[in-house]
């Protein structure tokens, strides 16, 4: 019975995660074929997440390949610790103790968060940020209440500020956020800054399957063959019947 217990205490993330969002998705309608586009969220992360969070399954080299970065630029302009080799994981500099005390807990690797997620999911949170100065970083999130994490986009989106309208609950009138509107501080304007976000969880999707193109091709070859396959097999049954006949 114990034995029962724990393991059902360990599934109650995952049935959490899996009873879904509060709130309506966006799209992200990310396109993993497109290369430049994976190519500018790779600067994203490595720019704006890498510092805390790493992609610790991951390895620079590995991601230069695949995403058409030569090495060179990739240590030039992606690597920025000067001992880290293109070989290595790629592992944030972070210490997990200090990150736990400033943030409440250890910023969690972001390799699979794609995948645990969803694209829609992680597209909607980073667009879902607003300013609030009663939280400690001075911003809370409409997908992930009372996040524990800054608003590192803030310099591209600018201030977002939450937009409030009223909604009837049980016949209890409440008030709720209906939009998020920036101060255009921002360096990006407002399709700029979604297309950005739509670059970023681009290249974590790829992050968390980088074969996934590989295999969807791979895929279609298989199914070709299959196809020519039966049509022989069709003709050689014909063909063999034939004589029986």
């Amino acid at each position: 019975m114990k034995k029962w217990i724990v393991i059902l205490f360990a599934m109650l993330p995952a049935l959490a995660m899996a009873a879904g969002p509060k709130v309506p998705l966006d799209k992200a309608n990310n396109d993993l074929s497109d290369q430049a586009s994976l190519q500018n969220g790779a600067k994203l992360f490595m720019n704006y997440c890498f510092a805390c969070h790493s992609t610790q399954y991951q390895r620079y080299e590995r991601v230069a390949t695949d995403l058409g970065i030569p090495a060179d630029l990739m240590k030039e302009n992606l690597m920025f610790d000067p001992e880290a080799k293109i070989g290595d994981l790629m592992v944030s500099a972070i210490p997990q103790d200090s990150a736990a005390q400033w943030f409440g807990a250890p910023p969690p690797d972001l390799t699979l968060v794609a995948r645990v997620r969803g694209v829609d999911w992680l597209y909607t949170y980073l667009r879902s940020f607003y300013a609030d100065p009663s939280r400690p970083f001075g911003v809370n999130n409409v997908v992930f209440p009372m996040v524990g994490m800054p608003h590192v986009l803030e310099e591209l989106q600018g201030i977002p500020q939450p937009v409030y309208g009223t909604r009837v609950v049980d016949g209890v009138e409440e008030q709720v956020i209906v939009d998020i509107k920036t101060d255009g501080t921002g360096e990006l304007n407002e399709e700029e800054y979604d297309d950005a976000i739509r670059d970023l969880v681009n290249f974590l999707e790829y992050s968390g399957d980088p074969v996934k193109l590989e295999r969807h091709t791979l895929g279609w070859w298989v199914m070709g063959f299959l196809v020519i396959f039966t049509i022989i097999v069709v003709l050689l049954k014909k063909e063999y019947w034939r004589d029986v006949h």
